[in-house]
């Protein structure tokens, strides 16, 4: 199943609102004021409900794209061809020539450049995960469980596990 890219959704209303409703404008303020605990009153815009779903859906995106088994092919090529369609709406429509579009564009890229860095990221931490782990065999687990309690436990000869001294031996005289 082909996952959909979550920022065509602002990008779409966007484009909507520009071409069936040139009447309506990104930066008028709304009729809604949200009063503040310091005593100011917060009016925000079209514009700003747009940009706050536009960062929720990256924030989306990012999580769907971090998980394991994610079809990262799939999602990389259609996040830039939303990119790409962003940019170039940009630089050569006049209606998309601001900057609330230009934030909205550069959501997109973000959204391409994190699920790239995701997956090679993952690619690369991948072999250290599998890396086993010493684990002693189990023949020699099951021997020093049998043993009685008044036997000593063999000790291991192997030179790298001798515990050095402050000081290197002294060369033979002649």
């Amino acid at each position: 199943m082909v996952r959909f890219p979550l920022l065509l959704i602002p990008l779409a209303i966007y484009n909507i609102i520009v071409w069936l409703m040139p009447s309506v404008s990104f930066t008028d303020s709304l009729q809604t004021k949200v009063p503040l605990v310091s005593g100011a009153e917060w009016a925000f815009t079209p514009g700003d409900i747009l940009l706050a779903l536009s960062v929720v859906l990256l924030l989306l995106e990012v999580i769907k794209g971090a998980r394991p088994g994610a079809k990262f092919l799939t999602d990389h090529l259609l996040s830039l061809v939303v990119f790409g369609a962003a940019a170039a709406e940009f630089v050569l429509l006049r209606q998309f020539g601001n900057s609330l579009f230009f934030l909205l564009t550069l959501l997109t890229l973000v959204e391409f450049l994190s699920g790239v860095s995701l997956h090679t990221r993952r690619g690369r931490a991948a072999p250290a995960a599998v890396e086993p782990a010493l684990v002693p065999p189990a023949a020699a687990v099951e021997h020093a469980e049998t043993r009685p309690t008044g036997e000593p436990s063999p000790t291991i000869t192997s030179p790298d596990l001798q515990p050095s001294s402050g000081s290197s031996p002294a060369p033979d005289k002649p």
